[in-house]
C-alpha cells in the first residue's frame, strides 16, 4: 500500500433515521491511508452515524461505503455500553476480538500501560463499573487499540480524560502509524495532530472535505462563509434593484410591459445563483438556572470522603471540613481515579461524611447522564423536572438549548450524547435547584456552548459542587473553595 492510497470511500451516500429524519445527503468523500481526519460538525448532526456506517453497525439507504480490501478497524465510542459495565476487565477486552485469544492477559496489560492505566494483580478481575469515568475513557481506547487496526475511529477520546491523559493521547496519535479518524470537540487536542478535516453541514445533511491542521481549516470555512455572504449581499442589491425596475416599466404598460418580464426573469436567475452559506452551528442561548428561592444556610456540609491510593488501588478514609452555603461554588480537583465522581454521588444519596440542608432540591449532573430515564421521550423527561408543570415554559426552556420538533419526540436513549447533555441542562433551568452538583459537564458538548453554559454556572446563586478537567471552562467560573482530594 501506498502513503497515497484510499483506504475508505464515501460514494453519494445518503442515510436517515426513523420518522424521516434524514442524516446524510449523497454524501462523498475518500480518506488516504495513514492520514490523520478529525470530523465537525454540531451536536446531533450524524458525526458518530458516519462511523456506524464505516464499521457497518448500521447500513446506507443510499450510495455505498468502499473500505480498502483486508482492512482492520476498530471503534472507540464515547461511552461504555451499559451491558458492559458488569464484565470483568478481562471479558470486556475479549469481546474486542471474534475469535478467543488464549493468552489474552499479557496484550491486556500492554495495551493498558499505553493509555497509561496502570495495572496491579487482580486488575483482570476487576469490574468495569468500579472505575471512574476517565478510567473508563482509557478503557475504551485501549479496548480500541489492543486490535491495532489498520482504521482506528475515536468518538470524543478526551471525555473523563485529566490533563496527563490528554498529553498521552496526542502523543501516541501523533506517532501511530496508520490511520485515525477522531470525532472530538477539543480544539486544541486536534490541531495538534490533525492533517485533513471533514466537516458534516447540520443543514445541508453534505460532508465537506478540507486539507490543514484543524486551526487552518476552522480559518478556511469562517473565510469561504464571509466570501459567500458578500456575494450573497451583492446579488441580493441587483436582485431589489431588478425588482423596482420591473415594477416601473410595467407601470407604463405596452411595450414596457416585456421589458419588465426580463427584469423579473433576470431577478429570478439571480436568486438561483445565491450561494446557500453555511448557517454556522447555532449556539445555546444564554440561560440563567434559577436557584431555590428563600433557601439558605450551610446547604452542604463535608466532614470526610473516601479516596483510592493510586500505589495500593485500596480506599483511604479522609477528614474534611468544608461548608457550602447559598451562593457559593466548590470545585473538587484530583487526577482520574481518585473518586470525585465517586464523592459526588455519595453527596446526592446524602451518604456518610456529607450532609444536605433539608428541603434542598438538589440538581445531578451525571457524566453518564444516569439520572435521566433513556426511556422517557424529551418532552416527558424536561415537563417532569418541573414542580408546577407548565408547557408553555418548558417549551420556550427546551428551544433555547435547540431542543425542538422531532427532538422532543425522541425517546432520551435515542439522542446524542451531546444531545443528551443539553437536555440534562434545560432540566436544572426547571428544576431550580438549590444545591447544583455537576460531573464533568462540559463532556460532549460542542465547544461553541461552553462559554455560555460556563457564564450561566458563573451567575448561579444557589450552592454549587463542580468537577472538571477543562481549565478554559473552570477559569470563567467564579470558584469560591477547592477541595483537592490527592491533597
Amino acid at each position: 500500500m501506498s502513503k497515497e492510497e484510499v483506504v475508505l470511500r464515501f460514494e453519494d451516500v445518503s442515510f436517515e433515521y426513523e420518522q424521516n429524519k434524514p442524516i446524510l445527503d449523497a454524501v462523498s468523500f475518500s480518506v488516504r491511508k495513514n492520514s490523520k481526519i478529525t470530523i465537525m460538525g454540531q451536536n446531533g448532526g450524524g458525526k458518530s452515524t458516519m462511523f456506524g456506517l464505516i464499521t457497518h453497525a448500521l447500513k446506507t439507504d443510499l450510495g455505498r461505503v468502499v473500505i480498502g480490501q483486508g482492512l482492520s478497524i476498530a471503534i472507540a465510542r464515547q461511552v461504555i455500553p451499559r451491558g458492559d459495565l458488569g464484565l470483568t476487565v478481562r471479558e470486556f477486552f475479549e469481546k474486542s476480538f471474534k475469535e478467543k485469544i488464549y493468552d489474552i492477559d499479557p496484550k491486556i496489560d500492554d495495551v493498558l500501560e499505553v493509555v497509561n492505566l496502570k495495572g496491579h494483580a487482580k486488575m483482570h478481575e476487576r469490574i468495569v463499573s468500579t472505575f471512574s469515568g476517565g478510567q473508563q475513557a482509557r478503557l475504551l481506547l485501549a479496548s480500541a487499540l489492543i486490535q491495532d487496526p489498520d482504521l482506528l475511529l475515536l468518538d470524543e477520546p478526551t471525555n473523563n480524560l485529566d490533563k496527563a491523559g490528554i498529553e498521552h493521547l496526542t502523543q501516541f496519535l501523533k506517532e501511530y502509524p496508520k490511520t485515525v479518524m477522531v470525532i472530538s470537540h477539543d480544539s486544541d487536542f486536534l490541531n495538534a495532530f490533525t492533517d485533513g478535516v471533514l466537516y458534516l453541514d447540520i443543514f445541508t445533511k453534505k460532508v465537506e472535505q478540507y486539507v490543514g491542521n484543524y486551526f487552518d481549516v476552522v480559518e478556511q470555512i469562517a473565510a469561504r462563509v464571509e466570501k459567500e455572504a458578500r456575494k450573497n449581499a451583492q446579488l441580493e442589491k441587483e436582485i431589489q434593484a431588478n425588482k423596482d425596475k420591473a415594477n416601473f416599466f410595467a407601470n407604463k404598460g405596452g411595450q414596457m410591459r416585456l421589458v419588465a418580464r426580463r427584469m423579473r426573469d433576470k431577478a429570478e436567475e439571480m436568486e438561483e445563483a445565491k450561494v446557500d452559506t453555511r448557517r454556522e452551528d447555532k449556539t445555546i442561548r444564554a440561560f440563567t438556572i434559577p436557584a431555590q428561592a428563600g433557601h439558605t444556610g450551610d446547604i452542604l456540609t463535608i466532614t470526610s470522603f473516601t479516596t483510592m491510593s493510586p500505589k495500593t488501588h485500596k480506599p483511604l478514609k479522609r477528614k474534611a471540613h468544608v461548608v457550602v452555603r447559598q451562593k457559593q461554588h466548590l470545585l473538587l480537583k484530583g487526577p482520574n481515579g481518585i473518586g470525585k465522581s465517586t464523592l459526588l454521588e455519595a453527596i446526592a444519596k446524602g451518604g456518610a461524611g456529607s450532609d444536605i440542608l433539608p428541603g434542598t432540591v438538589v440538581g445531578y449532573y451525571r457524566q453518564d447522564f444516569s439520572t435521566l430515564n433513556f426511556d422517557d421521550t424529551v418532552y416527558d423527561s424536561l415537563i417532569s423536572a418541573m414542580k408546577d408543570p407548565r408547557e408553555e415554559t418548558m417549551r420556550a426552556t427546551a428551544a433555547g438549548f435547540l431542543i425542538t420538533g422531532d427532538v422532543m419526540k425522541s425517546k432520551i436513549g435515542s439522542l446524542s450524547e451531546g444531545q443528551k447533555g443539553l437536555v440534562a441542562f434545560a432540566r436544572l433551568v426547571l428544576e431550580k435547584p438549590g444545591l447544583l452538583i455537576l460531573d464533568e459537564p462540559t463532556n460532549h458538548i460542542n465547544f461553541r456552548h461552553l462559554p455560555i453554559i460556563a457564564e450561566a454556572l458563573n451567575k448561579y446563586e444557589g450552592a454549587m459542587v463542580l468537577v472538571s478537567h477543562v481549565p478554559e471552562f473552570v477559569e470563567k467560573i467564579r470558584i469560591d473553595e477547592t477541595l483537592d482530594l490527592e491533597k
